[in-house]
């Protein structure tokens, strides 16, 4: 079964680093309701994508750095690593079928 992973600072590199799977990073804030909408998709797709994703959330208000560092100007906004580089980013409440459509292309690359 699918987790959806936490991060923060500390530890974002490291866990991209540490797989050759397509990364989905959600970055959130708990006081946004789009944000708090998307949730339970994007727990579906961890569940769904389990061994072919790896599936994770930063608060935005706990990682400011990783904020600036992907230019993360409106949220929800949901990043698509591989390999360590971003390969897609979706801003905006997204469907679940876009989401897993993006994995799938970023899975091919």
């Amino acid at each position: 079964m699918g987790t959806t992973l936490h991060l923060t600072e500390s530890d974002f590199d490291t866990t991209l680093a540490s797989t050759d799977k397509p990364v989905l990073v959600d970055f959130w804030a708990e006081w946004c309701p789009p944000c708090r909408a998307l949730g339970p998709t994007i727990d579906r797709v961890a569940r769904e994508q389990s061994g072919q994703t790896v599936v994770a959330k930063v608060d935005i208000d706990e990682s400011q750095a990783l904020v600036a560092r992907f230019q993360v100007n409106s949220i929800p906004t949901l990043i698509v690593f591989k390999n360590g580089q971003v390969v897609d980013r979706m801003v905006g409440l997204q469907p679940h079928g876009e989401i897993v459509k993006r994995l799938a292309k970023a899975a091919s690359k």
